[in-house]
């Protein structure tokens, strides 16, 4: 049986799924609040990071903001969240071996960490993503031994304001 690639799972469609009972200790269960977590799909996060244009920056909590705000409910999911993302960027590196060019790849380069560092789980490490923010305009610098995008907060897009 031929291997699942990351390519595969953006590609497949999947219904996002609402958990209305967090189990107590699960991810997203103190920040909920009794409320209800949105399980999103990769294709979807991928759809939203795709809308990023050049110099624009999301961080993951950016992406879960959006997601709950779009569902209604108090949470994403942020455990599945980080792991869509990955799949996004490593999904997008398969594209890039195929000879697909940057600029109709998805820009998982410009999501960020919580408090704008680079994610060292993305492919090519943070020395591959700062390349790449670097080619777009975007400053990063080392900040307790990370590397960060300090405008990270102005960099957000317009979308995430509607």
């Amino acid at each position: 049986m031929p291997k699942t690639t990351a390519s595969d799972h953006v590609r497949k469609e999947r219904a996002s799924k609402i958990v209305s009972m967090i189990p107590p200790g699960a991810p997203g269960f103190a920040e909920a609040k009794g409320g209800s977590m949105v399980v999103s799909s990769p294709a979807e996060v991928d759809r939203l990071i795709r809308r990023l244009k050049v110099g624009e920056i999301l961080t993951l909590n950016d992406i879960r903001n959006a997601l709950a705000l779009k569902y209604e409910v108090a949470v994403t999911c942020p455990v599945s969240t980080a792991i869509f993302v990955n799949m996004a960027a490593r999904a997008a590196e398969e594209q890039r071996a195929l000879g697909v060019s940057q600029e109709k790849m998805t820009p998982w380069w410009r999501v960020l960490k919580n408090g704008g560092f680079l994610n060292p789980k993305y492919p090519g490490g943070v020395e591959y993503q700062a390349k790449h923010l670097a080619l777009e305009g975007v400053r990063c610098s080392p900040l307790r031994k990370q590397l960060a995008v300090f405008d990270f907060a102005e960099r957000r897009p317009d979308f995430l304001n509607r």
